[in-house]
Order: C-alpha cells, then structure tokens, then sequence
C-alpha cells in the first residue's frame, strides 16, 4: 500500500472524504483543487483555476468539475458527486473502490464488472489540466458521458445564473471551444481520441452547495453552466484523455504529454518526497520573473510569508536560481524601505513593520553558498535602502529610538503577522518594542555587516556597528522576564507584556541573536510547558483567560482565535534551531521526533501537504488553507536540520 490511499470504507464514507482535498498548480500561476471524489465543497474548488491579469489579476474558476457517466446496454451509472440543499445527487460514490496520489490523483471505479480508472495531471508549464481515463475492466461495450460544469468566475465569489452568459462554441480538433463571458480567454475542451461524439445542450445546473463555505458563514450556493456533453465509445485497455486548456492543444499529443508529465514528478512515497513535491507547487513564473503563492486555494500574494517560506523552498526548488528570481522581483516591488505585504482590491499594501526584516532572513539561506561580497555586489544598495529607511523613521509608525531598537506607534497596533483584524478591531495589538521584529532587526544589521565587510564597505560597517552594541545592551534589559523565565512579547512604555507566545522563539533561533544561550534554554523550557504541540507552536498558553483552543464557526470567531492558541507550523523551524544551539547534536533526537509527528498529516485535511494552521487543543485538528508554503518550508527546514535531507 502507497503512503497516500484511501480504500472504498473511507471514500463512500462522505463525513470523512468530502474533508480530504488535494491542490496541484503549476508554474503558470494556475492550479486546481478539488475533493478526493470531486465533489466540490468550496467555491475554491476546481479543476482549472488560471490568474486573469486582464481582469483583476486574481484567479478565476475556469473549469469547475467534470462528471462521468458509464453507459452499457442504455444502463446509465453516474459517476459524479454534487451536493445540493438537503441531498446529494448524483451518488456516485458508491461506485469507487479507491483513491491513491503517490504519483498523481488516481480514483477507481467499479460498476458490477466495470473497473474505470480516472487520473488527473495538472500541466507543468501551461494553463492545462488533462484527465485520463482507463477501462481496466468490462464484459459489455461501453461508452463514457463527459459533462463539464463551467464558471467563469473570481475565486472568491461565487456564480448565479444570468442573461448575460454566451452559449456559442467553436468546434476544434477533437473538441469545443467556449466562453461565458466576453473579456475572458477562451476555454479549448479536447479528447485524445477522434470518434468522441458532442452534443451541444446548454443548461445551467442551480443550487449547488458547497459545506465549507457554509460552515465558514459564507454564502455558499451556486449555479454552474454546462454546455453539452461529450460521449464517447472506449474499450477494455483503452485510455482516453480529455484535456482542457486556454490554448487549443494537438488531439495527438495529449497521450504522450501525459506520459512526459508522469515522468517530470516526484513520486509522494515518502514524508520528505511529498514535503518536496508540495514545495515545488508554490512557485509561480511568468515573464522571467517568480513569485512565491502563500497558501492554496485562496492566498494571492504576501511579502512576510514569502520571506519566511524562502528558506525550507529553496532546499527543494524546482529550479536552479527560481528563488533568486523570487527575491529579485520582491525588490522590483520595494518602495522605500518596505516591501509590499499584501495586494488588496488591486491597491499594493506597505503595513508591515517585519517584512522588511524577514527578507535578510531570507537572504541568509538562500545565499549560504554564494560569496559574501557578490551578495553585497548585488544587493547593496537595497540593503542600504532599507536599514537606512528604518533608521530615518520608516513610515506607518515605525520609528528607531536611541537605544537601537524598533518601536512600533500604539496607533499601528497590527504591524505584525498577527494582524487579524475583526469588527475592525485589531485582535492581537502589538506595539511598542516588539520581539521579534527587534530580533530580526538585530538579525539584518549583523548580517549587513557581515556582507560589508567581505566587500571592503569600511563606512557602512563603521556606521552600523555602534547599533548592533546598543541593540545588545538594550535588548535583554528591555524584553527579558527575569523572574519567570522568558522574553516579553511587546514592550511599551516601558511595561511588559507577559503572555507566553512563540515569538521569542524568533530571537532565540535567529543565527545572530542578543539572547544568551542561558536565556534561550529558559525561554524553550516555558515553550515546551505552554506552547508545543505534535503540530507546532500555539500562538498563545491554554493558561492565557484568552486562549481559543477551538478554529470554527463564522469569519468573526475564527479571526479572534486565529492568534489566540492557535497553532502555527513555521515557528517550529526557529524552536530547532535554538533547541540545537542549547543541546547540540545531541538534541537532534528530539526535533527528528518532532518532524516525524507530521507525517500523520498528509492525509488528514490536504492531502500530500500541511495546512496553514491547527487547533490548539487536542487533536489539533488541521485548519485554514489547505496548503501552507510557510507549514512546508519550515518542516524542510528541519528535515535538513535533523540530517534527513540533503541539499
């Protein structure tokens, strides 16, 4: 048995299948997500999802699902599942046997003596996704009904019937050609084999309901538009390919680009391999120029967790020099001296007073094995650019005071990762002296340094020297909580915040630090006390009165628990990190049993990956995207830490 499957007991099962999803994108920016059966349960749900730059530069559902149907002497069995208000219709999963995804997502069927195998293969450099399916068995001849369920839509919204949908096509090799709605590319719907027969029969198919959506407190019905169906005679042994794509393809081709994408992956049949594979999928390239997707499905862009993903994604890049482009495009986006933290409403967003800092970070890691002054050779003067901006009083009310250290305005209360926002309220303000964010400037300045001078910048290394003496005077007598043991998570005016959060862990696993190692040791014995799970950190102690130990229910109860005990993966790779620095190689042991824990989850919520967040109390169920870039370069960072993989 494979790492990843799942037998016919779990898939017919729908309490249990209809919460195992699986993502797979490719380097164009676009991917597809879906259940383990195909039942779409989210409006992020589909099988081609593709950014619209002419648009909105978001991504947009092309192509929702296809359902099947097995026809044999006029029986018709419908392989599909949808989910309407009070039902569920068609059934079609009484009909699967099982679901593997060692190499790509493979469901079989078995309708009395029919066995039907059904593949789908997400294209590595395309806006392309093909299915293939293979009658493994049949005593009767046989034909196969394609109905594909159309969109057109902005992932984050959701599809009504309307007058203003076009219900033309262009027929084409093998094929149609479609499109809902002018603006849009056109949709190219093509089978591998020539005698597949269309029939053109435009409907839409109302109220479809997705469960996670409602469970969110979301709007959660919609109507998609089928325009016919393809039907097609197949054979026992025979494999047909149905591909749908923004290009019009050669029918020809399919079944050998098909086997040339098998031959590009790697296989998930091992913790590391799918830790590997799943990296891969974050990377976007367009034009020359990368980018980083935070999480799957419905993350778009963030600065802060392209940083911190930076370090674990390199260790398994697809390609060589891809997060070097990452980088050189996020300082293509730079405005003084912050990066852009998030894009709203196509309006790029500079609030974070970390991002900045988390890029040296980056830099670190991913430029371990480049020479020093060739770093400083090609990022000097933005290195220049942002301690210097920092310095001067950076804006949005991020200021450096004659100590050395960064203080953050009480007005600007969500300048941090946790920045969750509700009722316009900011859930967790932090402000002040901020931990981490004075550990990462510690971090950037002594790095900076460093790069100076192997470059001969005597100037700058005379400049920022006198900070970092400062900032190591300053620091412990400002943030350490002698008494109890640990780091204060904020400090303002002078008072300091003592709840027990994992952001200390960041001061204390950074390569250069003003913590002890004495004050590291104390600061992980509370974490291990308070915060660590078999799934990371919790973001704050279970003693805390505002600990939240459950992630559920409407968008105003998961955005006030969502930095309130929740648990975070990333964070684990800086507790490796220092608890390596306070036991050697002796503690090894300890964080390769850590990281082991994990693997546990690549069945659990996305399949072949981990998820965003988990929830504080046990099990620690598994919650937010699906697929977490920052969740997976933090346990490749580990794997590589305990000696598990190589780079």
């Amino acid at each position: 048995m494979g790492l990843i499957t799942f037998d016919k007991t779990q898939l017919i099962n729908l309490e249990y299948s209809l919460h195992k999803e699986m993502v797979r994108s490719n380097r164009s920016g676009s991917f597809s997500c879906a259940t383990i059966l195909g039942c779409n349960t989210r409006k992020y749900h589909g099988l081609l999802i593709c950014p619209q730059h002419q648009l909105d530069g978001q991504h947009h559902v092309l192509l929702s699902k296809v359902d099947e149907t097995i026809i044999q002497r006029d029986a018709e069995f419908n392989l599909g599942v949808n989910k309407y208000p009070g039902r569920f219709h068609p059934k079609g999963h009484k009909y699967v046997r099982d679901f593997t995804a060692e190499i790509i997502p493979a469901v079989t069927y078995r309708v009395g003596g029919l066995v039907l195998t059904k593949e789908t293969m997400f294209v590595t450099e395309k806006e392309m996704v093909m299915i293939r399916y293979t009658l493994q068995q049949a005593h009767s001849p046989t034909r196969i009904r394609l109905n594909p369920f159309l969109a057109f839509r902005n992932i984050h919204r959701l599809s009504k019937r309307n007058i203003d949908l076009d219900t033309k096509y262009t027929s084409v090799p093998n094929g149609i050609r479609v499109r809902m709605y002018h603006g849009y590319p056109f949709l190219y719907l093509q089978l591998s084999k020539k005698n597949g027969q269309y029939v053109h029969a435009p409907d839409w198919y109302n109220d479809l309901e997705y469960i996670h959506e409602a469970e969110r407190g979301y709007e959660s019905h919609e109507d998609l538009y089928v325009p016919g169906f393809f039907e097609i005679p197949i054979r026992k042994g025979e494999s047909i390919i149905l591909s749908a794509s923004t290009d019009e393809v050669n029918p020809l081709s399919l079944t050998r680009l098909f086997a040339g994408e098998i031959r590009k992956r790697t296989p998930r049949d091992s913790f590391v391999n799918s830790l590997r594979n799943s990296a891969g999928q974050f990377f976007a390239i367009r034009d020359q120029q990368a980018s980083i997707t935070p999480g799957f499905p419905w993350m778009d862009y963030s600065g802060r967790y392209t940083f911190i993903a930076l370090p674990g994604l390199a260790i398994a890049a697809p390609k060589k020099d891809i997060c070097k482009l990452v980088i050189d495009r996020m300082i293509a986006r730079i405005k003084g001296p912050l990066f852009p933290e998030t894009i709203v409403n196509q309006k790029t967003v500079f609030d974070a007073a970390d991002t900045s800092l988390w890029f040296f970070h980056a830099m670190q890691h991913v430029f371990a094995d480049m020479d020093k002054a060739d770093i400083w050779k090609q990022y000097g003067s933005v290195i220049k650019q942002i301690l210097e901006g920092y310095a001067q009083g950076a804006p949005a009310g991020i200021a450096l005071h004659e100590n050395g250290l960064i203080h953050i305005d009480a007005g600007s209360p969500m300048l941090t990762w946790m920045n969750a926002v509700s009722d316009d309220r900011c859930v967790t303000p932090r402000y002040g002296y901020v931990i981490e964010v004075n550990a990462l400037w510690y971090n950037a300045i002594r790095y900076a340094v460093e790069l100076a001078e192997a470059a001969g910048e005597n100037a700058f290394t005379l400049k920022w020297i006198p900070v970092v003496r400062q900032i190591e005077e300053a620091f412990s007598e400002v943030f350490w909580n002698k008494k109890e043991g640990f780091m204060a998570d904020f400090v303002y005016g002078g008072v300091q915040n003592r709840q027990v959060r994992p952001n200390q862990l960041v001061a204390a696993g950074l390569k250069y630090t003003p913590v002890s190692t004495d004050q590291i040791k104390q600061v992980l014995d509370t974490i291990v006390q308070q915060l660590l799970t078999s799934r990371g950190l919790r973001t704050l102690s279970p003693q805390d009165p505002g600990y939240k130990g459950r992630y559920q229910g409407d968008a105003y109860a998961r955005d006030n628990a969502y930095h309130q005990g929740t648990v975070w993966v990333w964070p684990l790779a800086f507790f490796a990190d220092a608890w390596i620095k306070v036991y050697g190689k002796q503690g090894r042991d300890h964080i390769c049993k850590l990281f082991k824990e994990f693997e546990d989850t690549l069945t659990e919520a996305g399949i072949g990956t981990v998820s965003e967040i988990f929830e504080g109390d046990p099990p620690h169920r598994a919650c937010g995207a699906i697929s977490f870039a920052a969740s997976i370069g933090a346990l490749l960072q580990i794997a590589k830490t305990c000696k598990i993989i190589n780079t």
